[in-house]
């Protein structure tokens, strides 16, 4: 040991006192290490309409989820948008564009563990409801417990009457009648047709709907004639909560879904009515809009 030479010295001492090192200056050794150099601050375009009014204007690239380049980074952002207008969690922006758009700064900052857990425990059951899981690349644990991170700034939430921002209407049934709320529900959809409802059952934590046998394809996706007659959908963990339109049997709807584990799961439902000019204008751009790419996202 006495004719090791002082650079051998010098790591060996290095590995022994590596795990004596606090968690804050180990995380900022590593931030350091793999600081990329080549990071570059730019505008938030606002084309990206997840963080484009987060908060902050400029953004860095590579952001934390290794996207290279504002498209990149506008495509899987898009799947996104419509979980933030479902406000599961007053923190849901600030989270995912911690994330997708981190604030320029000299280093990125990660958003906190606690943030990624409230905003997880409050939108996966919403998420679970349109068949996606909470994605592996937001798992939460590999977020900082301590040091500094992103919180959550609640000065912009004015429901005072409702702090979680957690809506009781089942997620597919909680919609807008306008053209861009329909569309984004067309695309994390992969069916839509016209019909109305026969019956409604309860099925264990779910809804059972039972559709009329006039059906209409409005976008058939992968569904074939076939299947679309024996269609029968399911509203998941949907038996308690308030679904308006689930109780008119009356109406026509535009009714969308997907299949998830040998199921086909309701992800929207919309009143059809033609005397809307905004369900109208969502009908006409239907088969031009572009949808992001939900797979590469929800994983």
């Amino acid at each position: 040991m006495k004719n090791l030479s002082p650079k051998l010295w010098i790591f060996i001492a290095a590995v022994l006192l590596l795990p004596l090192l606090s968690a804050v200056e180990y995380d900022e050794y590593y931030i350091w290490k793999t600081e990329d150099r080549s990071a570059q601050c730019m505008d938030i375009p606002e084309e990206l309409r997840l963080c484009f009014n987060v908060g902050y204007k400029q953004m860095r690239l590579p952001n934390l989820l290794e996207h290279e380049t504002i498209a990149e980074v506008k495509q899987q952002a898009g799947s996104w948008v419509p979980l933030v207008h479902k406000a599961c969690h007053p923190g849901t922006q600030v989270f995912l564009c911690s994330l997708f758009a981190p604030v320029c700064l000299e280093r990125p900052i990660q958003p906190c563990r606690w943030l990624c857990e409230a905003v997880r425990d409050s939108c996966t059951p919403i998420m679970e409801a349109f068949g996606f899981p909470w994605p592996e690349m937001l798992k939460c644990d590999k977020f900082p417990k301590v040091d500094v991170c992103i919180s959550m700034n609640t000065t912009n939430s004015d429901d005072t009457d409702n702090p979680t921002g957690v809506s009781s209407v089942c997620p597919p049934c909680d919609n807008e009648m306008n053209t861009d709320t329909i569309l984004e529900h067309m695309c994390g959809s992969e069916f839509a047709i016209k019909t109305k409802i026969k019956e409604v059952e309860i099925d264990n934590l779910d809804r059972k709907i039972i559709l009329q046998k006039r059906r209409k394809a409005v976008k058939l996706g992968n569904l074939n004639k076939q299947e679309l007659k024996k269609l029968v959908l399911y509203l998941k963990n949907g038996a308690d909560c308030p679904c308006q339109q689930l109780e008119n049997l009356r109406n026509n709807y535009l009714i969308m879904g997907r299949g998830v584990g040998g199921q086909y799961i309701l992800t929207g439902i919309h009143k059809w009515d033609k005397s809307s000019k905004e369900f109208k204008k969502a009908l006409k751009n239907l088969k031009s809009h572009k949808c992001p790419v939900h797979e590469s996202v929800f994983k």
